[in-house]
């Protein structure tokens, strides 16, 4: 699996997030935000954590009017694979890959800590080592993780099985406790949870290595089939 990690001026966790790929055996190449196209034969782009561009206006605001941007969505319009993690999620909604907004926090606090999450579907690439309603623990780290999204789309992502992940105990306000959600072919993710934070045991855990090591498995599976 081809990996390619985006960082944006104000990202901190793309290193980690590049190793956790690799740690899965993934091969990574890091992307510039200026770049106007991704490496060739990216599987998957992945887009990490931080505070692009300082999170002026809106956060992930004018990282997805950056010249990668373009690329991302082209990407994902060929049915490619995409990840974004907390400030990733972020730039996901704003570029229209995903539906709903990331708010500031309930408390209006910035809340750093780990968390119990469940597994809301296991029918994705993200989920697919996990059973639905597994519970992992994953590390958060965010000011405005408050999710939401109007009625009619909050009933869609639910009759699509669309909510990848929900938190145990609402840290937040997010709607419905969605800690992350799916696009309607399931091929991109956003997430507040940080999974890369969680993949080996000196970081408390390994939980997050799930995840990484589900879309190897989904990669294999997909070259196996069309070989």
């Amino acid at each position: 699996m081809k990996a390619a990690v985006i960082t944006f001026p104000g990202s901190n966790c793309d290193r980690d997030l590049a190793v956790a790929f690799e740690k899965a055996g993934a091969q990574v190449s890091r992307v510039w935000h200026k770049d106007a196209a991704l490496p060739a034969g990216t599987d998957i782009v992945a887009i990490p954590g931080g505070f692009s561009f300082g999170d002026y206006l809106r956060c992930g605001a004018i990282a997805a009017q950056s010249p990668v941007a373009a690329a991302i969505k082209a990407h994902a319009e060929r049915g490619g694979y995409v990840l974004g993690i907390c400030n990733g999620f972020q730039v996901l909604t704003e570029t229209g890959l995903l539906p709903g907004a990331l708010m500031r926090n309930a408390g209006l606090k910035f809340i750093c800590k780990s968390l119990v999450l469940s597994v809301a579907t296991s029918d994705s690439a993200f989920t697919s080592l996990w059973a639905k309603g597994d519970r992992i623990t994953l590390p958060i780290a965010h000011h405005d993780g408050n999710y939401v999204i109007d009625a009619e789309g909050l009933q869609r992502l639910k009759a699509e099985d669309r909510i990848a992940f929900t938190y145990a105990d609402n840290p937040n306000g997010s709607l419905d406790s969605i800690a992350g959600v799916l696009s309607a072919n399931r091929r991109v993710l956003g997430m507040m949870p940080h999974p890369e934070r969680m993949v080996e045991t000196r970081q408390g855990g390994t939980d997050g290595s799930v995840l990484f090591r589900s879309l190897m498995s989904a990669m294999a599976l997909a070259r196996d089939t069309t070989a």
